[in-house]
C-alpha cells in the first residue's frame, strides 16, 4: 500500500501548480478548483515518485527543482502496477487510469519525467484526499 506525499492544483492550464494539504475530488470530473478538472480522460495526474528513478543523471537536477505538474504525488506504489485500466483508491476517491505518460514529451523541469511517466485518469467515485492518505490498488 503506497502513500500521497504531495497534493497540488493550479487554476489555470500551463501553470506551475500550487501544494495543497487536502484536496476535494468530483466523480465523473476531476480536483475541485483546478484547470485540469472536466469531462475528458485526463481529469487527473498522478506521478508515482518511484518513476523518479529512471530520470537521466543530467535531467535530475531540474526535475526535482523543478514546480509540480501533477495533482497527486505517491510512493510506495510499483509503477509497474499503474497501468493503463488499473483502477486505485486514493484517500476516499477512485481513479481509473487512462493513459501512461502523454502524447508528445517535454523536454525540460519536472513536465521531463511527468509526460512519460505520469499517469492521467478519470474518477470513478469522489470524495477528499489528504496528505498522508492511502493509495491502494483495487483492479
Amino acid at each position: 500500500m503506497g502513500k500521497v506525499i504531495s497534493l497540488n492544483i493550479s487554476e489555470k492550464r500551463g501553470t506551475e501548480k500550487n501544494q495543497v494539504s487536502s484536496v476535494n475530488v468530483i466523480e465523473g470530473f476531476g480536483i475541485e478548483g483546478d484547470a485540469h478538472a472536466g469531462n475528458w480522460d485526463k481529469q487527473i495526474s498522478i506521478l508515482p515518485i518511484e518513476a523518479m528513478s529512471k530520470v537521466p543523471s543530467n535531467k535530475m537536477e531540474e526535475v526535482k527543482n523543478g514546480g509540480f505538474t501533477e495533482n497527486v504525488t505517491i510512493s510506495g506504489v510499483s509503477i509497474d502496477n499503474l497501468k493503463i485500466g488499473t483502477v486505485i483508491q486514493i484517500g476516499e476517491a477512485v481513479i481509473k487510469i487512462q493513459h501512461v505518460g502523454k502524447e508528445e514529451y517535454k523536454e525540460h523541469g519536472r513536465p521531463y519525467i511527468v509526460s512519460r511517466e505520469g499517469r492521467f485518469g478519470i474518477v470513478i467515485k469522489g470524495g477528499k484526499i489528504n496528505i498522508g492518505d492511502f493509495v491502494k490498488k483495487i483492479k
